[in-house]
């Protein structure tokens, strides 16, 4: 297991004893092994896969799409937001260079640098300039370099930008923030450290919410780890809501980003091993999240895990948690668990311990169907 795997010494021809410093899976892993995105089921592999969602509109399902990955895929929906609206603006560190991930490439050229450009690094001074223009009628997408740096901005995005409609009283739109979108890359990619590893998301579902903002996160380790078929045609997804990702009768599984490829592994693994069937959820929002889609799951199946990368203490699983218990405490075989990252700060070694695994998802689905 690769949990097994970081803490192993090897021996040397002196025998002086090494420890591993990176980490890797041993050659019989059977769980903790990389995920083949080219098979995933959570994937679009074909066109028609892609194109039978129910969510598109008809334009979108009738028409053609493209093989991209998911930098591209914010690239292109970038692109699309600034053609439609010549009161959309991009900024943020290094944006108009086309940013440190490539997701506003080529965009400055085409739109100019009135509308895609650089800014300090201030990333209080980018949402506070976010919300001025949200203010004055503009649709700003404010870009946070990396999540672990939104903190200097807490306060203008909770004290100014959340509360700017109900400040002004009224829901006329003479003072609002409802075009802003502040985008940040979040979360895990394997190797980095304190300050390029953290999942802060929770710490905003304690904010009323309202049509205004929008944060959107992005798995930074995902945006180039897969490619898989997009509708070419714009479409619109629905905020709050869920998507069933596998249908089963015997536990949930609620998730959301990076972590669904760890819990299709190990319900893979688990209906295998146990001859059961276990359901998928991606909750896709976290505030406001879809509770009448997660309990009518857990009301027939029973049991729930809920899974996510960020701390497991106060994190949204313990949000989700207490919802199902109460709406759903006569219909539990089992209590609730959560997985998620360890309650410690992320460590520029062994970063692979501090955030779920494949190893403890399955533990939990067997701890779930055997209580």
């Amino acid at each position: 297991m690769l949990r097994k795997a970081h803490n192993c010494y090897g021996s040397v021809a002196n025998s002086t004893l090494l420890r591993r410093g990176y980490a890797s899976h041993p050659p019989k892993a059977r769980l903790n092994i990389p995920t083949d995105y080219a098979s995933t089921p959570l994937l679009h592999h074909s066109a028609k896969s892609s194109l039978a969602n129910k969510e598109l509109s008809n334009e979108a399902r009738n028409g053609t799409t493209s093989r991209i990955n998911l930098f591209q895929a914010v690239n292109a929906a970038l692109a699309h937001a600034l053609r439609s609206d010549q009161r959309v603006l991009l900024f943020g560190e290094d944006v108009a260079f086309g940013g440190v991930f490539r997701c506003s490439m080529n965009l400055a050229t085409e739109f100019g640098d009135d509308r895609v450009f650089n800014t300090p690094l201030s990333e209080q001074g980018i949402v506070g300039f976010a919300a001025g223009a949200a203010m004055e009628g503009m649709r700003p997408v404010a870009e946070v370099q990396f999540a672990d740096y939104v903190f200097p901005a807490f306060d203008q995005i909770v004290n100014e930008i959340a509360k700017c409609r109900y400040r002004a009283g009224h829901n006329a739109d003479s003072m609002n923030c409802g075009g802003l979108v502040i985008r940040m890359p979040a979360g895990g990619v394997g190797h980095g450290g304190l300050y390029h590893t953290q999942s802060p998301e929770s710490l905003f579902t304690h904010v009323p919410a309202s049509n205004d903002p929008v944060i959107f996160l992005e798995p930074k380790i995902l945006y180039r780890a897969a490619v898989e078929h997009v509708p070419a045609e714009p479409y619109i997804l629905p905020l709050s809501t869920a998507e069933v990702l596998k249908e089963g009768k015997d536990v949930t599984i609620i998730s959301y980003g990076t972590p669904l490829y760890a819990c299709q592994s190990a319900l893979a693994a688990a209906e295998k091993d146990f001859k059961c069937s276990v359901e998928l959820i991606d909750l896709r929002t976290v505030y406001p999240w879809d509770r009448q889609t997660v309990m009518a799951s857990v009301n027939k199946t029973g049991r729930c895990i809920v899974v996510h990368e960020s701390m497991v203490n106060a994190g949204v699983g313990a949000e989700v948690a207490a919802t199902v218990q109460e709406g759903c405490f006569l219909r539990l075989e089992a209590p609730v668990q959560r997985i998620g990252g360890w309650s410690t700060h992320a460590g520029l070694a062994y970063e692979k311990f501090n955030i779920p695994d494949v190893t403890r998802i399955y533990d939990a689905i067997r701890t779930s169907l055997e209580y």
